[in-house]
């Protein structure tokens, strides 16, 4: 028997030897194919990257999986310890696979309890970065391999860091720091333990506690988190029950651009990222942007081109409501089914309820909850008769007519956009979308940092930015280019040209420009010229001077890449954007200095790393560790010089002209140095002024997007011109009046404002013009464009590629 016993218990050991023989060697096999654990230590996550504007304000985040990866170090211990009592509690002592707290978990389930699971984090590591997420026993075997292998080669620490970083959490949100600010729009070191807890229990099933569509199941798993905190000793039970006594606080941070107004500026400075470092590197790169965006500004650029473009717009009449809908019933939800325009939050959408001859009961669109739901509730407002006034030139059949009451604008059942009146939401004005279209930029010149940029009405609208991406004819805005050219070769703000009339031969057709309004001055000097923007004399002094040369300026200046040596580019037909047109002024308003517009200051890695810098300039002694009697620091800029300082002064003289005199006299009213040109192209289809102080340069222009007609008298001077004041009123409002600096060795005499010769003492209708050394009035009276019988004088051009440009038409007429 015993020795029964004993052959039994030898087949048993033997065959279980065999067991695990076989075992052994099933996991060896496996093991051979397992992935390399060793990855983990190079690993470097999707993360997202922040765009800041210069005050360090959010703009923007770009991701693929919204993640901010924190090391270990950084995630506060209450953090900690509710994922531990969630997921893992004998973390730090097991060696990767918890026996125990599987059977744990498998009673628990089998009394109905709730789902704890069996797997550990080092298990959920090896699973979420190295297998697949298929329910095979191949792969828990794969599973249970690899943790023990990850728990000798990675301490506990690194181990954890990896998974808090890596998980899911719902909402398009990835790692705790992502979720912290998805969930509760905090950084992880405010989240509360009851932020914590909710926090924690999301990764077991994201959809299954979600706060607002599972509100009940969401919190009795967050509640049981906070026991099992209690449980294992990281919070009192008196915390816990204060914990469990909140509600969820969820508040979703909405994503897309944070600052308000920026949305164009942000596009541009997207488009830019991915040019110079690749989509990947955008999206999951975790790069760190400070762009030179100043918020204030931003807003004053945005409110002043909306404003010009509903003036001009709102007195062309209304054209209609946005859509109808049917108010016989619940008119709430097709309402808010409406595309409004969410970056105009002053405007809201709104179904008309009743019109007569007072005005229009209106229902306001509803607003939607955190969840993302529409509200129940429906407000009513009211627009008098009064305040819709404007509207009562509008659109009918394709005529415009002249409407008698409110209800022959718009019925029941038509959507319209309306605005609060002085901020009474019941007191309401109509809107509508202009259709006429601009764009704007603000500019420091010394540096060349976009301050501001608006790239039209509304982004919500059109994508399109006009601002950058708009090619469009500067028309008179061009001269100051072509003026500076003159006065850098040899020409005085004193010399005079012909303002009369002049033709070109073409082929075999004759081009005669006008000037906008026709008629002739007679022999002006150049500052007349430009003052009163003289399309005869731009093109006379262009003639004698050659348009190679006016050619050569425009780009070195930055105005165009490659400019036709073409007469009528005198004028400003050839296209480019308001950007080009801010950065050449730019150059006029620094003294000569080439800049490059630059929308980012700085790019930083996801380590912090600086890998692009705008600032090039140098300073000297500025890293001096004391003071020992040593230079100040200066700093160095080493810009290329591509006009003459004196020159540039000049110009900027003869502009300030424009404003003190000239075609935009409205801006004088500032009472403050202010220098620019108005612009105005063929047929009134752009409209444009460029202008700067000393130390800001700001450009702009309307139209519309297919260009057409504007309207008679639709010029730079009547409706870009107010724009540009309306900005610097509020932009410069709050600093200090700075004249613009004269260089050195600059003399200014006393000029007759028509002939330019040096004037007498005491002598009417003189000017003090800047002279650089060497230069003067002229002693005797010479007008350039006659010659010496003074019958006027005019060039043949013969080029048939000049003649397709002229005969196309030539921009600049104001």
């Amino acid at each position: 028997m015993i020795r029964l016993i004993g052959y039994f218990f030898g087949v048993g050991v033997a065959l279980a030897l065999l067991a695990a023989g076989g075992v052994a060697l099933y996991i060896t096999n496996l093991a051979k194919d397992l992935p390399d654990y060793e990855v983990l230590a190079k690993y470097e996550p999707p993360v997202t990257t922040r765009v800041h504007a210069s005050d360090g304000a959010l703009m923007a985040e770009f991701a693929r999986q919204r993640r901010l990866y924190l090391p270990i170090q950084a995630i506060p211990d209450r953090v900690k310890a509710a994922f531990l009592s969630a997921e893992d509690k004998n973390f730090y002592t097991h060696p990767g696979i918890d026996i125990e707290g599987v059977g744990r978990a498998v009673l628990v389930a089998m009394k109905g309890g709730p789902t704890q699971g069996g797997s550990t984090i080092t298990q959920q590591v090896a699973k979420n970065f190295l297998l697949t997420n298929e329910q095979t026993m191949e792969r828990k075997v794969k599973e249970a391999v690899l943790s023990f292998r990850i728990e000798q080669a990675y301490s506990k620490d690194r181990i954890l860091e990896l998974y808090l970083n890596e998980i899911f959490f719902g909402l398009g949100s990835y790692g705790i720091a992502g979720a912290a600010l998805t969930y509760f729009d905090k950084s992880v070191n405010e989240l509360t333990v009851a932020d914590a807890a909710y926090l924690a229990a999301l990764p077991k099933g994201p959809t299954n506690y979600h706060p607002f569509r599972h509100t009940e199941r969401a919190l009795e798993r967050r509640n049981w988190v906070i026991d099992q905190m209690v449980e294992n000793g990281y919070v009192s039970r008196e915390e816990g029950d204060k914990a469990k006594a909140t509600d969820l606080g969820v508040k979703p941070r909405r994503g897309g651009t944070y600052i308000f107004a920026g949305e164009y500026f942000t596009e541009e400075v997207r488009r830019q990222i991915i040019a110079k470092y690749g989509e990947d590197t955008l999206y999951e790169g975790g790069l760190s942007v400070r762009t030179t965006l100043d918020p204030t500004m931003q807003r004053m650029a945005r409110g002043a081109l909306q404003h010009g473009l509903i003036k001009y717009d709102t007195l062309r009449g209304y054209r209609g409501p946005v859509t109808s809908i049917d108010v016989a019933g619940d008119w709430g939800k097709p309402l808010g089914e409406v595309k409004g325009l969410d970056d105009v939050p002053e405007w809201q959408l709104a179904v008309v309820l009743k019109a007569g001859k007072d005005g229009l009961t209106v229902g306001l669109k509803p607003g939607r909850e955190v969840s993302g739901d529409l509200k129940a509730e429906r407000n009513e407002g009211f627009v008098s008769a009064a305040d819709m006034k404007w509207a009562m030139r509008h659109v009918a059949n394709g005529k415009r007519v002249t409407a008698k009451s409110p209800a022959d604008v718009v019925g029941p059942g038509d959507v319209v956009f309306v605005e609060p009146k002085g901020g009474d939401t019941k007191n309401l004005i109509l809107r509508q979308p202009p259709q006429i279209e601009g764009g704007m930029v603000a500019m420091d010149p010394h540096t060349g940092r976009v301050l501001a940029m608006v790239g039209g009405f509304s982004y919500s609208n059109s994508v399109f930015n006009r601002a950058t991406q708009a090619m469009r004819q500067p028309g008179s805005s061009f001269k100051p280019i072509l003026y500076a050219a003159a006065l850098d070769n040899g020409y005085t703000p004193a010399s005079v040209v012909m303002d009369g009339p002049i033709s070109i031969k073409v082929g075999n057709s004759v081009w005669e420009p006008k000037n906008y309004g026709g008629g002739s001055g007679g022999p002006s000097t150049l500052r007349t010229g430009i003052e009163k923007s003289r399309n005869l004399m731009t093109v006379r002094l262009a003639n004698d001077m050659g348009m190679e040369l006016v050619a050569e300026y425009a780009e070195r200046f930055g105005v165009y890449d490659k400019m036709a040596p073409h007469i009528s580019n005198s004028l400003g037909s050839g296209e480019t954007t308001v950007m080009r047109m801010v950065s050449a002024y730019s150059v006029m308003a620094n003294g000569g200095k080439s800049i490059k517009p630059s929308l980012i200051d700085r790019v930083q890695d996801r380590y912090g790393r600086t890998i692009f810098r705008h600032e090039e300039r140098t300073c000297e002694n500025c890293n001096a560790q004391q003071w020992d009697n040593q230079p100040e620091p200066t700093i160095i800029d080493n810009s290329e010089q591509v006009l003459d300082p004196m020159t540039a002064y000049q110009i900027t003289s003869m502009m300030e002209g424009v404003i003190q005199r000239g075609t935009a006299t409205t801006i004088a009213e500032l009472g403050r140095p202010l220098a620019g040109k108005t612009g105005t192209t063929n047929d009134e289809r752009d409209a444009w002024f460029v202008g700067y102080s000393p130390d800001l340069v700001v450009g702009l222009y309307m139209g519309y997007d297919n260009p057409r007609p504007m309207g008679k008298g639709a010029t730079g001077s009547g409706l870009s011109a107010p724009i540009f004041k309306e900005f610097m009123a509020e932009a410069l409002k709050d600093t200090p009046i700075v004249d613009f600096r004269v260089p050195e060795g600059m003399k200014l005499i006393a000029i007759d404002r028509k002939t330019g010769m040096r004037a007498a003492e005491g002598q009417q209708g003189t000017i003090m013009e800047a002279f650089k050394p060497g230069t003067g009035p002229a002693d005797s009276y010479w007008v350039i464009g006659m010659d010496e019988s003074g019958a006027e004088q005019s060039r043949e051009t013969i080029s048939p590629s000049a003649n397709r440009a002229i005969t196309s038409g030539a921009g600049g007429l104001y």
